[in-house]
């Protein structure tokens, strides 16, 4: 029976070693949830022994990740551009493509302040809050459709301490009285047969949220088409999506009317976002 912190982290290992793709840094993450400690914490009590509640608590969350709960519904919360969010099976598990998404919308040739800018489909807040740390004197909107997700935001957005106005709705139309200078998004965009529905962490994350339509478009089909209506002249619309998907999301720009469209490739080298101006 394993003892010490160290002894316990080495049999996790072992037991999720053939389940998830990173054992070592899934085990010490659950650890240092178990303990409040961070990873430089239990690197230097490796040695010391582990309470009998902590470990019976740590082995229930290595069990279950083990079964394929993801490691942020199991601590409630996930790291995004420095920042700790709540998460729940809620929303979506804020995701290191999407802070590319927020890199591209800072280098916009913007004012820092004077901008109304909408997140669409908001989810656990991620894009709203990190924007409006990063550009205080912005107004921003957050929508989504899920009222549990807008609880989850609203929970992030105040411990962050983001004045965001957040809004239940589903599309555009409820904001045909509203003007923008910028619609971002991460929507979904994965197609409703992808066999990777059913692998990882995505089949516990809310498929209204993953899944649009038999191509993964129908939701940006309809952004681009709507946005236009609530946006100012020169104003921006800036989406993520998938890794295969760039080309098609630029002709549906482009065919739309919008100008300097421009897709950005992620840190792996995919085509993840796109950004294009409505110059009406």
């Amino acid at each position: 029976m394993p003892q010490t912190i160290q002894q316990f982290l080495q049999v996790a290992r072992q037991q999720l070693q053939a389940h998830v793709e990173d054992p070592y840094t899934d085990s010490h993450v659950l650890m240092g949830h178990c303990l409040q400690k961070d990873r430089a914490w239990l690197l230097a009590h490796a040695d010391d022994e582990l309470q009998e509640h902590r470990a019976e608590e740590f082995v229930r969350l290595v069990e279950k990740r083990r079964q394929g709960v993801p490691v942020a519904h199991l601590t409630g919360s996930r790291e995004f551009w420095s920042m700790e969010f709540k998460v729940t099976a809620d929303t979506l598990i804020p995701r290191p493509e999407t802070e590319h998404l927020i890199e591209q919308v800072l280098a916009l040739p913007l004012p820092a302040s004077g901008i109304r800018m909408l997140d669409f489909g908001t989810g656990s807040g991620v894009i709203a809050i990190t924007v409006k740390k990063e550009r205080p004197a912005w107004q921003v909107t957050a929508m989504d459709c899920s009222a549990a997700a807008l609880q989850v935001a609203r929970h992030n957005a105040d411990r962050h301490n983001a004045a965001i106005d957040f809004i239940q709705a589903c599309n555009l139309e409820s904001f045909s009285e509203h003007r923008f200078d910028l619609i971002v998004s991460n929507p979904p965009y994965i197609e409703e047969n992808d066999p990777h529905l059913a692998q990882g962490d995505v089949r516990f994350e809310p498929q209204m949220a993953l899944v649009s339509g038999s191509d993964g478009l129908d939701c940006i089909r309809s952004l681009v088409v709507d946005a236009p209506a609530c946006l100012n002249p020169s104003a921006y619309l800036v989406m993520e999506h998938g890794y295969d998907q760039g080309n098609a999301v630029r002709e549906l720009l482009n065919q739309q009317g919008y100008e300097k469209v421009q897709t950005h490739k992620d840190l792996g080298g995919h085509e993840r976002i796109t950004s294009a101006q409505w110059a009406a």
